[in-house]
């Protein structure tokens, strides 16, 4: 069964300065019990893209549906089904933790569900919190409220928009061993973050939005198998010359980059040692989705082929193995 499905999404705004289209014809299905990654750089469209699935947005052209309920004329009964957590801090100053909880409870036409209201708080780690009134609380104490929020009504579909910004390595530690047993209960969930990590260790399909675009839509091991296989990392104080600082990525005093194989990484050291480059703190390891990212996000139709050639060769090879 599809959970999400979204069918030639279109957003433009327009303003002073002229129209932006900030969607250009999404489309890609979501199925039920997956844990789904929308990744994409500040300004790519994922948080519109979800303002539309809210229904906080209407769509330029295009349709969403959830659960098969159109998002636009089955509003009232999609919100039933979704819980949404917000990108931004958006709560009453006015009540307590628990009664924020009861109220939200209460715009689903749900009373009586303290037991599961203890659930969440227990397994948010807002326990001690729950008396405590909002403006008490500090940023991802509250971070963890909307959380909570969105899953009184005990919603089958998930969104998450960055969830984790900002916060403690705790709450993003407590939040995916609650977020992840819902998933294996058959909860779908949907998440965008600027943490690959997360999404590599947790999304089991990733789509990758550039400029209101899908440029990578693939099973997260597939997106993984289809760059460069091996990444060489060090740390070093000098500045790198131009020829070997164009082919890496640095970041203060580390370095990576990518290598094909075992050849190519003895060529990339023995560049470094002729240029006299002092090494530190040398790895040589897998891609992982960060390096998978950036390759997509700077050449999408360059990435592409060369992820299709990589599932090619690995088709291949499993194929006379057998």
């Amino acid at each position: 069964m599809t959970a999400i499905s979204f069918q030639s999404v279109n957003k433009t705004f327009t303003g002073a300065r002229g129209a932006f289209k900030a969607l250009d014809s999404v489309s890609f299905d979501i199925e039920q019990g997956e844990f789904f990654g929308l990744l994409g750089p500040n300004g790519a469209g994922k948080t519109t893209l979800i303002s539309i699935l809210a229904g906080l947005l209407q769509p330029s052209s295009g349709h969403i549906k959830v659960q098969g309920l159109d998002v636009q004329t089955q509003s009232a009964q999609v919100r039933n089904i979704l819980g949404v957590v917000p990108q931004e801090l958006v709560f009453d100053p006015f009540f307590t933790v628990r009664e924020a909880l009861r109220f939200q409870s209460g715009y689903f036409g749900i009373t009586g569900n303290d037991a599961w209201l203890d659930e969440l708080l227990d397994c948010l780690g807002l326990a001690d919190k729950a008396n405590y009134n909002m403006r008490q609380l500090s940023g991802g104490m509250k971070r963890r409220v909307l959380v909570a929020q969105a899953l009184v009504h005990r919603p089958p579909v998930i969104v998450l928009d960055e969830p984790t910004a900002g916060v403690d390595v705790e709450l993003r530690q407590t939040l995916w061993q609650f977020i992840s047993r819902l998933n294996k209960q058959g909860h779908t969930v949907l998440l965008t973050t600027h943490y690959l990590e997360e999404a590599e260790a947790l999304c089991g399909r990733i789509a990758m939005l550039k400029k209101g675009r899908i440029v990578a839509l693939d099973r997260t091991e597939n997106l993984l198998a289809g760059t460069a296989s091996t990444m060489l990392r060090f740390k070093t104080d000098q500045t790198l010359p131009a020829a070997i600082a164009a082919q890496a990525r640095v970041t203060g005093r580390s370095v990576q980059m990518q290598a094909h194989g075992a050849q190519e990484v003895e060529t990339l050291l023995r560049g470094l040692r002729e240029q006299g480059v002092r090494v530190e703190d040398l790895e040589i390891g897998r891609a992982d989705l960060e390096d998978v990212f950036l390759e997509i996000m700077q050449n999408p139709a360059q990435a592409e082929a060369q992820r299709a050639a990589a599932l090619q060769t690995t088709q291949a090879s499993t194929e006379a193995a057998a």
